[in-house]
């Protein structure tokens, strides 16, 4: 049996499920986790092919969004909380396609059809499309980085614009913030919209202080801190004729390390800004991502490891303010019933809607470990299903 296969996410038994394949045999060439899925279904002993992809999506956990390209079909599957998003469309002749973003859609001259719901396997060949699921146990928590850094904002996920999203964002922010500054300046391009949302809502001028070189990468994900720093150099400009002798608020959408937002606030003061008053559109990244971002230790959030007061000394600003999680539920605003309006917040506030399998005792002893942590960060890992409060 010949297929293709295409993830997005993270599992977090990759390890488990990897040891237990090569214990039974199995040889991997790489060291993705995308290869798991593979395997598991190669080994299956159910008769039928559908038989064979529910029970391998069934025993891997995390977060994946699945493509299965078969000779005949093309197969895509969602996990239980649908962390990542996938969108079916379909062509003018009448060709189905499978994308993370809606916005590809467009591109090609596609027209949506809709999302795939979490625990979800949509089928698709020559019958047409045909949806069946391998799991009841579903329970909506999209990944909240998707709507502030990830998507782009001419995608929609699940009934959400995302730039309409990030510019509720930047307006409730802009309510949230107790500081008086001249002109907003959004650091392009993920915060451009909420940058309007704050100009908007706090009457100020949204102006263009900062120029991206569009030819460089995203910086947080550079390997090391030295290749950061030289992206962020390299990425980032300050027009100083619209910054000398303002008071800026640069908006952001996040903080990881604190790299990015240091380089920014001192290039604006370098250009001859008087103040600059950071203003992140999101809540403090202080908890790691097993779902698929590339965090996964806190010792590299700066939030996790320092306060407010320390971090805006840290980065140089003149103020720092994060949006609030009530405030990010609130913006983004999915019609759903799920807890935390169906947003996966567990960066936010360390509480993950899923256990955390072989990521599980690492992640434990580093909150025990951290000293400066209190007792009630301890009491939100213990809530979680299945985990004794054994202190």
């Amino acid at each position: 049996m010949q297929f293709g296969l295409a993830h997005n996410g993270n599992l977090t038994n990759a390890a488990s499920l990897k040891k237990e394949l090569e214990d039974r045999g199995a040889i991997f060439s790489a060291t993705s986790d995308s290869e798991i899925l593979a395997h598991l279904i190669r080994r299956s002993h159910n008769p039928s092919l559908m038989g064979k992809i529910k029970e391998a999506l069934s025993l891997v956990k995390g977060g994946f969004a699945y493509i299965l390209i078969f000779e005949d079909k093309l197969i895509a599957a969602l996990d239980p909380n649908g962390f990542r998003p996938l969108s079916i469309g379909k062509m003018a002749n009448g060709a189905v396609v499978v994308s993370s973003e809606t916005c590809a859609f467009e591109v090609i001259g596609a027209e949506w059809i809709r999302d795939l719901k979490p625990g979800e396997i949509v089928i698709i060949d020559d019958k047409g499309i045909q949806y069946d699921s391998y799991t009841d146990d579903t329970q909506l928590a999209i990944c909240s980085m998707e709507y502030i850094y990830f998507a782009r904002p001419d995608s929609n996920i699940h009934g959400v614009n995302v730039h309409t999203a990030r510019k509720r964002m930047g307006a409730q922010l802009a309510r949230e913030f107790k500081h008086e500054a001249d002109i907003v300046v959004g650091v392009p391009n993920s915060s451009l919209s909420a940058a309007m949302g704050f100009a908007e809502e706090s009457g100020l001028p949204n102006e263009m202080g900062l120029i991206k070189n569009q030819y460089t990468q995203r910086t947080f994900i550079q390997p090391t801190q030295e290749l950061r720093e030289q992206g962020v150099r390299m990425k980032l400009s300050a027009v100083s004729g619209v910054v000398k002798g303002k008071r800026v608020v640069m908006v952001d959408d996040s903080i990881v390390r604190g790299t990015t937002s240091r380089r920014i606030v001192q290039l604006l003061k370098e250009a001859g800004a008087t103040e600059v008053h950071v203003a992140i559109g999101s809540p403090a990244l202080a908890y790691p991502c097993f779902y698929g971002i590339d965090i996964q230790t806190r010792q590299e959030l700066i939030a996790a490891n320092h306060t407010v007061e320390e971090t805006r000394q840290i980065i140089g600003a003149d103020s720092l303010t994060y949006l609030s999680v009530e405030g990010l539920i609130d913006s983004i605003g999915i019609e759903t019933d799920a807890p935390n309006g169906g947003l996966c917040v567990a960066y936010f506030d360390g509480d993950y809607p899923t256990p955390l399998y072989d990521y599980e005792e690492d992640y434990r002893r580093s909150l025990e470990e951290k000293t400066s942590f209190t007792s009630s960060r301890l009491k939100i890992l213990h809530k979680r299903k299945g985990l004794k409060n054994d202190k």
